[in-house]
């Protein structure tokens, strides 16, 4: 409005019933477009809680090969689903889907995280929601866990292990993002330096294991920026030792292997079960080696993985 007075700003009515408009729209066009799919359908469930209204929601997504032969994914729910987040809850979530969308005699598999409450839920699907002889093979596979959970649970565990080898970086890059002054006065201080790296510096979520390695892998491209702030702000006091950076180094060169593992698995345009046995192997062949390092922060986050 500001660049133009003229423009008349629509109601906050008018802008709810487009949406709502375009989202009847597009469930429509999804509707039809599983009515004409000949091929059994795979189905994915993720679940998602906002950080703003605390509540937490459930994606639905089916994947199918369409008659040309193309992986397609479309979302076929995104609901509410109250607490408590227990199998009967997510039970009703996904049956509730199943039915609406007529898939229940077309399901090949559903992956779910690899958690004992989905576990629960897919037997009673099973057992009480659906019928087994209209599954792909009597249900035998029918329930799939998610590689890319399952391999983010194991990365878990090594970074309990690592959190202190590798605070004083994390402290610092929260230091540095802490108010808009201190990230001027860092970009400012790369860009004498003729630092090469343009990327932020971004404070890793511990719920996510790869923003650790992404947190891990800017930092360590800004350490002499790290190094010169050092010695003019008296007030950072958490710059990490050369000790300290050599572990976080060593830490980031041994989550690359997941990271890139995990964008594999995630991938959208491709199949990745294909992919699970041989990726999994690798990173079992590489933390029998990572276990026997003289690093004794990467053989203890070996181990614990």
């Amino acid at each position: 409005m500001s660049l133009q007075p003229m423009f008349k700003m629509v109601s906050r009515n008018t802008i709810k019933n487009d949406i709502i408009k375009n989202f009847d729209n597009l469930k429509s066009k999804t509707s039809n477009l599983l009515e004409r799919v000949t091929s059994i359908i795979a189905i994915t469930t993720d679940m998602w809680t906002s950080n703003s209204i605390k509540k937490g929601f459930m994606a639905i997504t089916g994947h199918f090969i369409d008659d040309s032969w193309r992986l397609q994914s479309h979302i076929l729910r995104f609901v509410h689903v109250p607490t408590p987040h227990d199998k009967d809850a997510l039970c009703g979530a996904s049956v509730n889907c199943l039915f609406d969308c007529n898939l229940e005699r077309r399901l090949s598999t559903i992956t779910v995280d690899n958690s004992s409450t989905n576990s629960a839920m897919m037997k009673t699907l099973l057992d009480e929601k659906l019928n087994k002889r209209d599954l792909f093979l009597s249900g035998r596979l029918f329930q799939l866990r998610c590689a890319a959970h399952i391999l983010n649970l194991i990365v878990q565990e090594g970074l309990k292990v690592i959190g202190d080898g590798i605070g004083k970086v994390r402290d610092s890059v929260l230091y540095w993002i802490g108010s808009a002054g201190r990230i001027e006065r860092f970009e400012e201080a790369a860009r004498l330096l003729h630092c090469s790296c343009k990327k932020k510096l971004e404070y890793d979520c511990p719920t996510r294991w790869n923003s650790t390695y992404l947190m891990l892998r800017t930092a360590l491209e800004y350490k002499e920026v790290f190094k010169k702030l050092s010695l003019t702000d008296t007030n950072y006091k958490s710059y990490p030792t050369e000790e300290q950076w050599s572990d976080a180094e060593d830490v980031c060169g041994k989550l690359k292997v997941s990271y890139y593992i995990t964008e594999q698995f995630s991938g959208t345009q491709y199949p990745t079960s294909s992919q699970d046995f041989t990726k999994v192997r690798e990173i079992k062949i590489d933390l029998e080696d990572w276990v026997k390092s003289f690093n004794p922060l990467i053989s203890s986050m070996a181990s614990a993985m």
